[in-house]
């Protein structure tokens, strides 16, 4: 008798709508390296980092504000502190349970959040 085994599709970890909105519209302006850190049991002054990387100033500068647009039209966030917008190397849009940080890749890997928060659980989506 053959033996079969299982296999397990992974599932989409279960994130806040506004989180995913964050995601699902910096994913549509082509965000690479989409990374998603639950710092809820991390000690984190936040619950969740949503970190990607744009090609170039004018890629960031469209990915912070589709994000911006999509959380503002769904569901009626705004955030609480928006910087970096003028360099466009590191936007940061402070949401207060979530910060969503678009990099250059440059200056990504110089910062390293996804090291330096290394106990957070990590939730990384394939690049579109």
């Amino acid at each position: 008798m053959a033996k079969t085994t299982k296999v397990r599709k992974a599932r989409a970890p279960k994130l806040p709508k506004t989180v995913a909105a964050a995601v699902r519209a910096a994913r549509d302006k082509k965000a690479v390296d989409v990374v998603v850190m639950d710092l809820r049991h991390a000690g984190g002054f936040t619950d969740y980092f949503v970190i990607c990387t744009g090609a170039n100033p004018r890629q960031i500068a469209a990915i912070a504000d589709a994000v911006e647009e999509t959380l503002r039209k769904e569901l009626g966030e705004r955030p609480a502190l928006v910087e970096g917008l003028e360099k466009s190397e590191w936007v940061l849009l402070d949401y207060f349970n979530f910060v969503v940080h678009v990099f250059s890749p440059d200056c990504r890997a110089f910062y390293g959040l996804e090291r330096l928060w290394g106990s957070a659980e990590r939730h990384a989506f394939a690049d579109a």
